[in-house]
């Protein structure tokens, strides 16, 4: 059985979301990486950089497997359920396309104005620029959305990636009213009930 190092946050529900879609077996270890308190070792050990999510995946007659990086997780999760990962090589390299714009350009885009916003209430003007680019990003999304119902033309992890991402943003710093084909691809998985388990996992550890 997988063991998923998780804590609820954008980083880690993609991967929360890929095991729901796939009903690959797994448990879930909590570990809140933000505390002040003790580090757990364990974790370290497996993520070095010390952030969610993590897996131990056993391997028969050999060592577990170990994974760090939301974007390796999904990519090899996928391939080991056969599914979500298309095998075609230019739909695949689509698919990696967007999983490495949500991993190198999304997410930290993202991230880095919910610590501003947490630092300074929103005041500093330094906020804005910040939020421009978040903008920005969504209106990538958006111009790809607008052709295709999904990020890769099929669902996949990509879209599974950028999602958690996208919900967040929406709820710090954009609207989704202004972003008509995120907003239609937003509702096109929220309906998803494996999304929805996904993206629910952990909430009551907030």
């Amino acid at each position: 059985m997988i063991e998923l190092w998780s804590w609820p946050a954008p980083s880690a529900r993609p991967v929360h979301i890929l095991l729901e879609e796939t009903g690959l077996p797994y448990r879930i270890t909590p570990v809140n990486t933000g505390s002040e308190g003790q580090i757990d070792r364990e974790f370290l050990s497996i993520a070095p950089n010390y952030r969610v999510p993590a897996i131990v995946d056993p391997q028969n007659g050999h060592a577990p497997l170990l994974l760090f990086e939301a974007g390796a997780i999904l990519i090899y999760l996928a391939e080991k359920a056969g599914n979500f990962i298309p095998l075609d090589p230019a739909s695949r390299y689509l698919c990696l396309q967007w999983l490495m714009f949500q991993t190198s350009c999304l997410g930290p885009a993202v991230e880095h104005y919910h610590r501003r916003l947490a630092a300074d209430d929103g005041i500093s003007a330094g906020l804005a620029p910040v939020a421009q680019d978040v903008q920005r990003l969504a209106q990538v999304l958006e111009q790809q959305l607008a052709r295709e119902d999904y990020l890769a033309g099929t669902f996949s992890i990509a879209d599974m990636a950028a999602y958690p991402w996208i919900a967040a943003a929406a709820a710090q710093a954009i609207s989704l009213e202004a972003y008509p084909a995120i907003s239609r691809w937003a509702d096109r998985l929220a309906s998803r009930p494996a999304v929805g388990r996904g993206m629910a996992l952990m909430q009551e550890l907030q």
